[in-house]
């Protein structure tokens, strides 16, 4: 399973794999998630959540509390220890680490050509855009006019650069193109990142395919589910998947020509690993999937820790941190908005 990276790991890469399995253990706990979603206020999160490691990052906050300060810390506590690592990271571990951002500079583009497109002012939409997505040209996004411009004047220098080749035409930024852009890219994007995984080769290959083919099969589901009722053709359809993963290439077949989610629970329910994830939804309804597929991810990224001489470790700790911080924002908007009771709705324990 290992082959010889056991002999030669720790020379580069062993101080920092202590490093995140150490930030790993600061992951809040079932109990942590108990006591959150009996607090009162936000003032009260704030109180429980001095006790972990985002203490410090709140302790100075005065009141009143507002949900995005909370998300806002504890995201910043996330991008000083990926920025630690980064600066102490060799090749190809370095490499490997920037790659984890490339999802959220995808992101970030997106938000910011939208925003601009419905005349939002370009501070604000930077304001909202997550920090490790950001790069020097970001604020100029908002000049471009089309894709082709987008590509010319900004994109060009950004690692996102690669990326761009499926997805330039001349047609203007509108909703529907914003969104095919946005998957077109994350489609290149997570077909690099897993050839780049199994070239790295040994137990980072292993586990990473497996993490980066489900969240490859999730994109494609959602992409079937957001896409059933609007004019994208088929074959349109099939151009967004991913040429990875356990659907490819039959699963992806039949995901094309679902016109409802009874029949994309048809398709799915024939993939063992995804019966169970289907099984807790009720006929025609789509709303659990998202928790439902989350719930799987942290399973599987909680495995990745259970192996050493491997930088899957840094991707599942980044993940399972980023679902964390959804974790607060759910419980923090709960608490804010006084709906105690929809609390446990969308938390996804960790452990």
């Amino acid at each position: 399973m290992y082959g010889f990276e056991a002999m030669t790991f720790n020379i580069h890469g062993g101080y920092l794999e202590a490093i995140v399995r150490g930030h790993r253990s600061g992951l809040l706990t079932a109990t942590d998630y108990n006591n959150l979603c009996q607090c009162e206020s936000l003032e009260d999160i704030k109180m429980h959540l001095s006790a972990t490691e985002y203490g410090p990052y709140l302790q100075n906050e005065p009141s009143p509390l507002h949900t995005t300060t909370i998300v806002e810390k504890c995201t910043l506590k996330l991008v000083d220890e990926y920025k630690h690592m980064l600066c102490q990271a060799t090749e190809p571990l370095s490499t490997f680490l920037e790659y984890i951002t490339y999802g959220h500079m995808i992101d970030n583009v997106v938000l910011i050509v939208t925003g601009t497109l419905h005349e939002r002012d370009v501070q604000e939409l930077l304001e909202k855009c997550h920090p490790l997505g950001m790069f020097d040209s970001i604020a100029s996004l908002a000049v471009a006019q089309n894709m082709r411009e987008l590509y010319r004047l900004v994109l060009v220098d950004t690692p996102l650069a690669p990326y761009f080749s499926e997805c330039i035409t001349s047609e203007d930024l509108d909703d529907m193109n914003i969104e095919i852009m946005r998957n077109t890219l994350y489609k290149a994007y997570l077909e690099d990142f897993y050839r780049f995984c199994k070239k790295l080769g040994g137990a980072t290959a292993e586990i990473m395919s497996d993490l980066l083919a489900f969240e490859a099969d999730r994109r494609a589901v959602n992409i079937t589910i957001n896409s059933i009722g609007t004019e994208l053709t088929r074959d349109d359809r099939r151009k967004l998947y991913s040429n990875f993963g356990l659907l490819y290439p039959y699963g992806h077949e039949e995901l094309s020509v679902c016109e409802d989610v009874d029949q994309v629970r048809g398709a799915m329910e024939k993939y063992p690993p995804y019966q169970s994830i289907f099984a807790k939804m009720s006929y025609g309804e789509s709303q659990m999937l998202d928790k439902a597929f989350y719930e799987e991810e942290v399973k599987r990224l909680c495995l990745a820790f259970e192996q050493q001489f491997h930088y899957a470790v840094f991707f599942a700790y980044m993940r399972l941190r980023e679902q964390e911080i959804r974790n607060l924002m759910w419980i923090s908007e709960c608490v804010a908005q006084n709906q105690k009771s929809r609390v446990h709705d969308s938390v996804v324990f960790i452990f």
